[in-house]
């Protein structure tokens, strides 16, 4: 890998490890739909530019169904759960659960028949599945249980966005889809979050919400795609196995988080199982998923 390459590589495994830690402070003083609000329309605004200026949007407004679909999956429904989860879970038990999306992957594209369940395949679900149990066992009590559910319906969802891409919207622009994706993500939020402004707006909270939105998702996407076309697309989702380590990190030494039994003993576990069971998945050209 050339020297950009790694720096691209580098800076999109924080640039999508922070997210977390954002999300955390912002929904201690807002709504959490109005956090995913924020971060949706700052996005698209920032974003709206380049796609209107290469001309991508049109073929992907053709294709509207499945964007919406696909923003549902992976952009409205999980950013929302997400931040509901963050008022009770933190940012580190949080980003290590996410961490379980390609576990959840493996199994929805073996059922769908896209790829076989191999020996090794089936050892690296067993493994990670294996992590996330000791995760949940023993860091989140039953009180949580309602944000252990949110988490896992948005790793569903993010399992289930790239397989809408590489079915459906293939052929399609991606920054024009991820554009188009935002623009509807923010317009399904608004009449929500027009009952959810927030009385007072703290400092740490409101530079939050724009870190998400300017850092998290508009740059997010043009540093993405710069290491697509660099490395190409699957060396690229490596940094999926990196965005955990940086969450863990900056919530144990940035938010005072604990460093729990739970996670030393499921983060390994987790991230072992993820690059055993998709070492040799295909070749995808696609979005990749727009994380937390």
């Amino acid at each position: 890998m050339s020297r950009r390459g790694w720096l691209l590589f580098l800076g999109m495994g924080v640039i999508w490890g922070v997210p977390y830690a954002m999300i955390r402070v912002a929904v201690r003083d807002f709504d959490p739909v109005f956090v995913a609000f924020g971060r949706t329309l700052l996005g698209a605004l920032v974003l709206l530019p380049f796609a209107l200026y290469s001309k991508v949007l049109w073929p992907v407004l053709r294709q509207w169904r499945w964007v919406l679909v696909y923003t549902l999956v992976e952009i409205t429904g999980p950013w929302l759960l997400i931040g509901h989860a963050e008022t009770r879970l933190t940012s580190s038990t949080v980003g290590l659960l996410i961490a379980a999306v390609p576990l959840i992957a493996i199994v929805i594209t073996t059922r769908l028949g896209h790829e076989r369940l191999d020996m090794r395949r089936a050892l690296g679900l067993v493994i990670g599945f294996a992590g996330v149990t000791a995760l949940v066992g023993l860091d989140i009590d039953v009180s949580n249980l309602g944000a252990l559910a949110a988490i896992g319906v948005s790793v569903i969802g993010y399992a289930l966005g790239p397989i809408i891409i590489d079915r459906k919207l293939a052929d399609l622009p991606p920054i024009g889809v991820v554009t188009a994706s935002l623009a509807f993500a923010a317009a399904l939020y608004l009449p929500f979050a027009l009952w959810r402004v927030p009385d007072r707006f703290p400092a740490g909270a409101s530079w939050s919400v724009v870190g998400l939105g300017l850092l998290c998702t508009a740059l997010a996407f043009v540093v993405f795609f710069a290491l697509i076309g660099e490395v190409g697309p699957s060396r690229a989702t490596v940094i999926t196995y990196i965005n955990p380590a940086v969450a863990l990190l900056i919530g144990v030494s940035l938010l005072n988080e604990p460093l729990t039994a739970g996670m030393a003993i499921g983060f390994p576990l987790v991230i072992a199982g993820s690059i055993l069971g998709t070492a040799r998945a295909k070749d995808r050209r696609e979005v990749v998923p727009a994380r937390a």
